[in-house]
Parts: C-alpha cells; sequence; structure tokens
C-alpha cells in the first residue's frame, strides 16, 4: 500500500467517524427530544390531545403568538430593508454605530430585555406619567406593561436584527454598479429599488423572513417579563410553562400537547428556511458563473 492509498484510508476513516458523531450527536441533541415530546403529547389518547390544544387559553396563546409575530415581522422586515440599504449604499458619520446598534439584542438576555421594557413602561416607568396623562385626557385605557402592546414589543426589539443582518451581505457583494448606472440613465429611486436592489436581495429576504418568524414564535424571556395574565396576554411558549408548572399528570401532557404545536410550526419554518436557503445560494452561484 503506498502513501497515496493509505492518506485515502485515513480520509476515509476520519469522514466515518466524523459522521458518526454528528449523527449521534443530532439524534440526542434533537431527534429524542423532539420524539418525546410527540410521545408524551399522545401518552393519554388522540381525543386528550385534541381537547389539550383546543382549550380556551391554547387558543387565547396561539392569537396572541400570531399576532406579536405578524407584527413583528412585518415592522422588522420593514425596517431591515431600510437599514441593509443604509448601511451598504451609503457613507455616513457613525455607520458603525448604527451596525453595531442592530446587533444589540444578539447580546442582550431576553430577560434583560424584557425588564427594561418594564422599567420604561411599567407602574415605576419614565414613561408612565405621560401614559397615564393621555388616558385621562382621552378617558382611555392604554397599557404597554402587561397588555399585548408590550408583548409585541418585546417580540420585535428580540428580532430586529435577523432580517437586515440576511440582506446586509447580499448588498455588500452585489455592489452599487447596477443601482448607479440606472441612475444615470434617469430611473427614479423606487424604480432602481424595485428593479435591481429587491432582486438581489429577495431570497435572503425571505431567509430573514423566516429567520424572524421562528424567533418571535418561540420567544419566552422578554416576553415573559411583560406578560402576566393567562388568557389574554400569554403566548405559546408561556402557557407551555404554566401547563407544565401546574404539576398534575394532565396538566404536563397537556404542556406537551402545546408544545407538538410548536415543533410542527418549528418543522414547517425549518422547511421553508431550507428552500430559501437553497434557492438562495443557487442565485448567487448563478451570478458568479456568469
Amino acid at each position: 500500500m503506498n502513501e497515496q492509498q493509505k492518506f485515502e484510508k485515513r480520509k476515509q476513516r476520519t469522514k466515518i467517524i466524523l459522521i458518526t458523531i454528528s449523527v449521534l450527536f443530532m439524534i440526542v441533541m434533537l431527534v429524542l427530544p423532539l420524539f418525546s415530546v410527540i410521545t408524551n403529547s399522545l401518552s393519554e389518547g388522540f381525543k386528550f390531545y385534541v381537547s389539550s390544544i383546543s382549550t380556551e387559553y391554547v387558543r387565547s396563546a396561539l392569537f396572541v403568538t400570531i399576532l406579536a409575530t405578524l407584527v413583528a415581522v412585518t415592522i422588522n422586515t420593514f425596517f431591515g430593508i431600510m437599514a441593509a440599504f443604509l448601511l451598504t449604499k451609503f457613507s455616513f458619520k457613525g455607520k458603525q454605530v448604527l451596525a453595531t446598534l442592530i446587533d444589540i439584542p444578539f447580546s442582550i438576555s431576553p430577560v434583560i430585555v424584557g425588564l427594561a421594557f418594564l422599567m420604561t413602561f411599567g407602574r415605576l416607568g419614565w414613561t408612565y406619567p405621560a401614559i397615564r396623562a393621555i388616558n385621562t385626557f382621552f378617558g382611555t385605557n392604554i397599557r404597554i406593561a402587561f397588555a399585548i402592546p408590550g408583548v409585541i414589543l418585546a417580540t420585535i426589539f428580540v428580532t430586529f436584527p435577523f432580517v437586515s443582518r440576511e440582506i446586509i451581505p447580499i448588498l455588500n457583494s452585489q455592489g452599487k454598479d447596477e443601482e448607479e448606472a440606472a441612475a444615470l440613465m434617469g430611473a427614479s429611486g423606487f424604480t432602481i429599488f424595485r428593479k435591481i436592489t429587491l432582486p438581489q436581495m429577495k431570497w435572503g429576504l425571505i431567509y430573514g423572513i423566516i429567520l424572524c418568524s421562528a424567533r418571535a414564535l418561540g420567544e419566552f424571556g422578554a416576553v415573559n417579563a411583560l406578560s402576566k395574565t393567562r388568557g389574554e396576554t400569554f403566548t405559546l411558549p408561556l402557557e407551555i410553562d404554566a401547563l407544565y408548572m401546574s404539576g398534575t399528570t394532565s396538566s404536563i401532557t397537556a404542556a406537551f400537547a402545546v408544545s407538538s404545536v410548536l415543533v410542527l410550526i418549528a418543522v414547517v419554518v425549518l422547511i421553508l428556511r431550507n428552500i430559501a436557503w437553497y434557492r438562495s445560494q443557487d442565485k448567487q452561484q448563478g451570478k458568479d458563473g456568469r
């Protein structure tokens, strides 16, 4: 056996070892826990499963979760496009500061975010006198902390970097030549964005939206600090926690049942994420191969 054959044999052995370790790790850390959720959710029968995921509390939590996710994704998509366009197409003082500020939610614990919003909009917060004055003057009952607006604000904060961070590398790699050429030919700013910039970042934008949605659906820490009313402001993760902490056998099984709903949503999001990622890579490879 010559040296080349020995090298190929060692390479093959290393590949098998790495594949085995990776597969075992994925099975232990991902497949088995998810399989446990599904099996435990059905441990008391399908009828109990259906009744567990269709209670008033669960329906309310699902509504709040979807509402917060839709609002967060909509706002963060708009913000992400504007921020990415600003950071990649313009030069200005404080550009690096803005780019750094966008990453703050990645480095701050969601619990701290929730407490920060609570100390801003709660009864001890510095905005509370203004909120109380508005309610007194207009006869309204506007609340942010321990209400739906607080849940939405917390969800927006923890998810707003996802869209912009997927678009920025794409726009940086594309450069400005096409936009500048279109501008010299008399195209308007909106036409340039719609005809050139948006098609370039389309799949990256979709990928970012999917990641933002996945993060919003599973948010717990920040929302937990601002949501204390079960059946009104609880999201699905909070409802699962409440069911599990009840401690009874039926409530724990119900917690697994509700968890399975999030698992199924996560699987759908994962499929969409992979589709968007592969389409984005195919598009990028197509441009590089031209």
